[in-house]
């Protein structure tokens, strides 16, 4: 299999998009000739024309509102959001809008959308470019939300975003663009919605994550390895619909579990992930549920401010190895 960076994974699906399907569009801020914050869509103005990439104003209600409006006329449009803080300004046409219409109606309407955005720290952008919002979409019936982790994920997990007839939150981390991975080079390559991943087979603890902290988690559990501690890797992949199932599994097998979370302790997904194990696997557990996530902080835009504030490998090695050695 070929090997391609995170970004030309993106670039390749929406380019995949646009020439399968005349239905698609995109839309959002500098998309066209500047080529988009991340360098996603460059070239496509010179390949596609401006009726298909759609420069916007900086208006990201306007933008998610056009897009429902467009997905309810018939079309499939891709819109970006620069970042997922962005979109709070675009929460009601995400929440009460996207997401509802289709029970609203009574299934007489439906919103074939995908919501590009980006999430996360750690690109030293400061306090209002770095959050990640993507738990508090997954708390919101009516939504998908997908957070890939590597360059093979983007394209099976967007190729199955294509297929649905409901919005969909596709997240993107900020410091993914740039690596590396094998990508599948066939068509027909899928991956569901809703499978997690089990990235790393060990029998002494679950390792749980999404998005760049399962890469995260998968680095620590190499450092747990020299050690001789043995861990299951698990990323989710989709945080709605959420496979509980494989984490569940998982947690059987080694009786100890960490969630790895980039956001806020307080408040934070992972919190959800601890309750669903304590209701359903609570007789296997040999030790509490642990969690490792971010500071209690708006994000620092000092660099080695901002490091502190985010888990690492060696951060979440720790806290393992303290629920592996514990009596």
């Amino acid at each position: 299999m070929p090997v391609i960076t995170y970004r030309d994974a993106v670039s390749s699906m929406l380019r995949e998009a646009l020439d399968e399907d005349e239905r698609v569009f995109l839309m959002g801020e500098d998309i066209g000739p500047y080529g988009g914050a991340f360098a996603v869509t460059k070239g496509f103005t010179e390949q596609y024309g401006k009726q298909r990439i759609k420069d916007s104003p900086l208006a990201e209600s306007v933008i998610v509102g056009a897009g429902v409006g467009a997905a309810l006329a018939g079309l499939r449009p891709v819109v970006e959001l620069m970042t997922i803080n962005f979109s709070l300004l675009a929460m009601d046409q995400i929440v009460n809008h996207a997401a509802k219409i289709r029970y609203m109606s009574g299934g007489q309407f439906s919103i074939p959308l995908i919501v590009r955005t980006v999430t996360g720290a750690g690109a030293s952008v400061a306090a209002t470019h770095s959050s990640s919002f993507e738990g508090w979409y997954a708390s919101v019936p009516g939504l998908t939300v997908v957070t890939p982790a590597t360059p093979r994920d983007v394209i099976g997990l967007f190729r199955s975003c294509r297929e649905l007839n409901d919005p969909v939150m596709f997240v993107e981390h900020i410091l993914l663009y740039g690596t590396r991975g094998a990508a599948p080079d066939t068509g027909d390559f899928r991956i569901p919605i809703g499978q997690a991943d089990v990235r790393r087979a060990g029998g002494d603890i679950t390792l749980c994550g999404y998005s760049r902290m399962a890469n995260v988690a998968e680095q620590a559990a190499e450092i747990l390895a020299r050690e001789n501690i043995e861990a299951d890797v698990v990323d989710l992949r989709t945080l709605r619909p959420l496979d509980m199932e494989t984490v569940v599994n998982s947690v059987k097998k080694t009786h100890r579990a960490l969630m790895v979370e980039e956001t806020t302790r307080l408040g934070g997904f992972a919190g959800e992930l601890v309750s669903q194990i304590q209701e359903e696997a609570f007789d296997y557990l040999d030790a509490p549920v642990g969690r490792v996530a971010g500071a209690e902080v708006p994000m620092p835009y000092s660099f080695p401010l901002e490091q502190l504030a985010i888990p690492n490998a060696q951060s979440v090695a720790d806290a393992a190895r303290k629920l592996v050695n514990r009596s």
